[in-house]
């Protein structure tokens, strides 16, 4: 007997404000990302490549491993039998590629240019959809993801943004991160059917482990540096900290919220508007933990691009309500 799908309704795809909600604990867990992994290289000799083999290999064994834990999610096999070549190339593509090219970034540019040009990534979303799925792009979300672009690239440069453009080193960074934009959003907006056949748990614990197993070789393949995870215990302990945070927190809880929060949300599009808060997350977090200072450009910043992301939700929200009316 063939294994059945799974045939309930889960609780986001029946309350889409739990939906944006996941997606708003996933941006949280995106916005330390950066930090964590600065810390690890700092305090190790592991770069961006090597940082993403630790964090999607173990973060996607640790999903599986929570996939085993509950019983609905344990049938991993059955997704691969009917969809493998499809969900390999989501692996290898949408999460290999995405993020070596995230981390790899890091090496280049700094972590506000990374930051600036990955939070564009609702744009991407927006026309991936219209072109997969021919959901237009109202003038709503045009008009506010150009002000939260705007507000983003005036918090992580405190105005200057001609500190942007770098030198020729930062643009190799600066593509990379555009790649990973890319690649993540062509993940997400294509993965949704599978998510919703077979549910965000055991999508995202296959693609993820996957993803990281085949950054494993890649990264030995390509730059001769086989990550050897049994030399963890010899990492100075900055480092290790950082990495299980990197691992539980980063990947293996934040971003099945985020990956399955985005397919169950009402609108997608609108979901990923939450990402244009990262930057305001990460700075709340530098003034928490770091001490820092905003500025006000910063503290102007942040209000254009909360002001944007609110009024594309408030007028989406007007919107439906007078159709239902």
């Amino acid at each position: 007997m063939a294994p059945a799908t799974d045939t309930r309704e889960s609780l986001w795809r029946r309350h889409g404000w739990i939906a944006y909600l996941a997606v708003f604990i996933g941006v949280l867990g995106h916005a330390s990302s950066e930090f964590v992994a600065k810390i690890i290289s700092t305090n190790a000799p592991i770069s961006g490549p090597e940082v993403s083999v630790w964090r999607f290999f173990l973060g996607g064994l640790g999903l599986v491993a929570v996939a085993m834990l509950i019983p609905a999610s344990r049938d991993l096999v059955a997704p691969m039998r009917k969809n493998g070549v499809a969900l390999v190339l989501f692996s290898v593509f949408g999460v290999a590629a995405a993020y070596l090219f995230f981390h790899w970034a890091l090496d280049y540019a700094t972590v506000p240019q990374v930051a600036t040009v990955v939070t564009t990534a609702p744009i991407f979303v927006g026309l991936i959809n219209l072109y997969a799925n021919k959901v237009a792009i109202g003038a709503a979300k045009i008009v506010s993801g150009l002000g939260a672009v705007v507000g983003v690239a005036f918090l992580v440069t405190d105005g200057a943004l001609l500190a942007l453009a770098g030198d020729a080193a930062n643009l190799i960074g600066i593509f990379m991160a555009i790649m990973c934009a890319l690649l993540m959003s062509v993940y997400l907006v294509l993965i949704k059917p599978y998510i919703a056949e077979y549910g965000a748990l055991r999508i995202t614990a296959i693609t993820l482990f996957l993803g990281g197993l085949v950054l494993w070789v890649g990264v030995g393949l390509l730059f001769g540096r086989w990550v050897a995870f049994w030399t963890f215990g010899d990492l100075a302990a900055p480092a290790m900290a950082a990495i299980v945070v990197l691992v539980l927190y980063n990947t293996t809880l934040t971003q099945w919220l985020w990956i399955g929060g985005l397919a169950a949300a009402p609108d997608i599009t609108r979901g990923t508007y939450l990402f244009f808060l990262k930057p305001v997350m990460a700075a709340f977090l530098a003034t928490v933990f770091l001490g820092a200072r905003l500025s006000l450009w910063q503290v102007l910043a942040i209000v254009v691009i909360c002001s944007a992301v609110a009024a594309e939700a408030l007028i989406g929200h007007y919107k439906s309500k007078n159709k239902t009316a």
